[in-house]
């Protein structure tokens, strides 16, 4: 399925033809290279003073605490998100070792997972990002330290037919694109074309 934007100029395909779609292959398995691309993408992703704050937790379908990420999940993310092939849940380091703050630490982070997820669709793989989540039932379970805030759960996955989605969602899947004007965006300074 391709959900082509209505852009004011030509960009990039990698970032045209991204979406966050719900409805995953589960029989897509996701293999160690394609995994370790991902991450890397991430890891070069530029942060301030190059503090590297993003922490990640990779889960694939096939591992116990999978189910345990789908039980922290909010609302009806539970009904399509087990499809998925691999969760990446992401958190970021508000504070080094020695307590000190790491101000842009969000900032950062979100740097890093918009390089994950370009990184994904250039592999062919699907991503949609969730921050309705019960970040207390598995920041311990998956290893993030007490100095980390988790901001997402990443669900990764195969593009499947949004038939096997509900009505209410396959509506949501098989919808346009939109996005807020430029206009609406850009306070000060957008050229006129």
């Amino acid at each position: 399925m391709s959900k082509a934007p209505d852009t004011a100029v030509e960009i990039h395909p990698l970032i045209a033809e991204r979406w966050s779609p719900r409805s995953f292959d589960d029989q897509a398995t996701m293999s160690d290279s394609d995994v370790v691309a991902m991450l890397e993408a991430a890891r070069w992703a530029p942060s301030s003073n190059n503090t590297q704050p993003w922490r990640f937790a990779v889960v694939r379908r096939e591992e116990a605490l999978f189910a345990t990420i789908v039980e922290s999940l909010a609302g009806f993310n539970k009904e399509w998100a087990p499809r998925a092939s691999a969760f990446f849940v992401v958190g970021a380091e508000f504070a080094d070792a020695e307590g000190k703050e790491r101000k842009t630490s969000d900032y950062d982070t979100g740097l890093a997972v918009s390089l994950l997820t370009t990184q994904a669709h250039a592999l062919n793989w699907h991503v949609h990002q969730m921050g309705g989540f019960k970040a207390a039932a598995i920041q311990g379970e998956l290893g993030f330290n007490d100095r980390t805030k988790l901001i997402a759960v990443i669900a990764v996955g195969r593009l499947a037919p949004a038939d096997q989605l509900s009505e209410e969602l396959h509506q949501r899947e098989t919808a346009g694109r939109r996005r807020v004007e430029l206009s609406d965006l850009v306070v000060h300074g957008l050229p006129t074309l």
